[in-house]
């Protein structure tokens, strides 16, 4: 008896730990049904708040461009991507901040319409689709080969790295769909998109100016596709800066600016110009630079010597402008599609005038930058800046100046430069390694999905950052 009974003792402390263990294994801070509008708006915000923010231990694109450089803590001015572990904070927000907010937002869109039969669903679907695409491009270009087929499958803890020009593949045939799928004629997601305001003929623009970008992305190490991809969306693309695809921030929190958030609110003197930009811009007349840049301790402007331990009070810093608080941030702008068209006329991709899509890029970004039309004319004449006589090919007079123009984008910035191999930009003297061209894998990769990190890593050529992506082939 006594036996059984404790038999019955060990069956029910048993079922009490099955029921226990689901417990656990069940999200009780994740509903099941979420508003999908509440779900695109998060995503937005996150992705451009992961472009836009300062932070050394997420975002030290404006460093890799030499844009800024560091006063205190030298550490990112010279190449230590490993100290903060900043490939690992970037790849945990892009995939669980920005994608899976997303891949979320299209679950709920199919859960409340299965068939997806209206018109505004499909449209809302599709413009989720077209972040997705974007999303899925800025980690491709960050670190090669990445998980996509399995990624964010909660049954999956171990996805393979998928290979990043079938992704490339995949990310325009995606693209495509998702372009077919809008209805103008209809709704989407109206004041919840953060973006572009539910205007669905303003996201097939934005969708066909993603595929320009893709397809000039291609043009070295895959011409043919390359051609086909900005022949068939170069008619398409942003046509003025009325185009312009921008988050806008508010004037107090918790919807702020994040980079007041951290130099301003946080009292922080991390930062000054590098002399890379001032240097660059100077000899020029730039009249974009007391836009750019606050006047140093003698009235001028100089940047401090990239990568050195600079004094904070010595050099300019980042203009007022940009630390204000409800300063927006640029997801994609006229003046960027500009320099693509330029680029794309270059390589035969496209008929027109190279100079004239150069020069539309440089006076798209002086407007932007609040700079008259009169010293937007006057600077694109010097012969050091006019496209015929600029020094240099293509490749040099298109890079240096779309670098310039890029001021505060520095992700993008940083894929121009590897890409373009322009402007050429000198190492810090005491660098840990070559010039990043891209991020390695996350530590958490490499010690919790070890065997799918070694392939990828083997694949690509080796996980460093001095390891070309597959489009760098210059």
């Amino acid at each position: 008896m006594k036996k059984y009974i404790l038999l019955l003792m060990v069956a029910g402390f048993a079922m009490s730990c099955n029921k226990d263990f689901d417990s656990l294994n069940t999200d009780t801070k994740k509903p099941k049904d979420v508003e999908p509008a509440f779900l695109f708006s998060g995503a937005q915000r996150q992705l451009s708040d992961v472009l836009t923010n300062s932070n050394v231990n997420f975002n030290i694109f404006r460093l890799l461009a030499q844009y800024w450089t560091e006063t205190t803590y030298i550490d990112e001015s010279n190449y230590d991507l490993n100290t903060r572990n900043i490939p690992q904070n970037f790849w945990n927000q892009m995939y669980v901040d920005v994608i899976e907010g997303l891949v979320d937002c299209q679950a709920q869109l199919n859960r409340v319409d299965p068939n997806l039969s209206t018109a505004a669903s499909k449209n809302k679907n599709a413009c989720t689709e077209i972040m997705i695409v974007y999303s899925y491009s800025i980690l491709v270009n960050t670190y090669g080969n990445v998980p996509y087929s399995e990624a964010l499958n909660i049954n999956n803890v171990y996805p393979k790295y998928d290979d990043a020009a079938e992704i490339y593949g995949k990310l325009l045939t995606r693209l495509d769909a998702a372009m077919a799928a809008l209805d103008p004629a209809a709704d989407g997601f109206g004041s919840a998109d953060l973006l572009l305001g539910g205007n669905i003929g303003q996201w097939k623009v934005f969708g066909n100016s993603i595929k320009l970008k893709l397809g000039m992305m291609l043009a070295d190490s895959d011409p043919t596709l390359a051609k086909a991809t900005v022949q068939a969306a170069a008619p398409n693309v942003m046509a003025s800066s009325d185009d312009n695809v921008i988050f806008h921030y508010m004037g107090s929190p918790p919807n702020t600016n994040p980079i007041w958030v951290d130099l301003v609110q946080s009292n922080r003197k991390d930062f000054v110009a590098a002399n890379t930009i001032v240097d660059a811009m100077k000899p020029l007349g730039d009249p974009r630079i007391p836009e750019y840049f606050t006047v140093d301790a003698t009235g001028g402007y100089t940047g401090g010597p990239y990568g050195d331990n600079n004094n904070y009070s010595t050099y300019s810093k980042p203009g007022s402008r940009i630390l204000s608080q409800d300063f927006e941030s640029i997801i994609m702008d006229y003046s960027e599609v500009s320099f693509l068209l330029a680029e794309a006329v270059e390589r035969n991709f496209i008929s027109g005038v190279a100079a004239n899509h150069y020069e539309e890029g440089i006076r798209a970004s002086m407007n932007y930058w609040g700079i008259s039309d009169a010293l937007a004319t006057a600077y694109l004449q010097k012969p050091e800046v006019a496209y015929a006589t600029a020094a240099g090919d293509w490749k040099q007079k298109i890079g240096v100046q779309k670098w310039i123009a890029l001021y505060n984008r520095g992700f993008d910035a940083w894929t121009e430069i590897r890409r373009l191999d322009q402007p050429v930009l000198a190492l810090p003297a005491d660098a840990v390694s070559g010039y990043p061209v891209r991020y390695t894998y996350p530590v958490q990769e490499q010690n919790l999905n070890t065997a799918n990190w070694e392939k990828a890593s083997s694949d690509i050529g080796g996980d460093v950052v001095e390891t070309k992506l597959f489009w760098d082939k210059n």
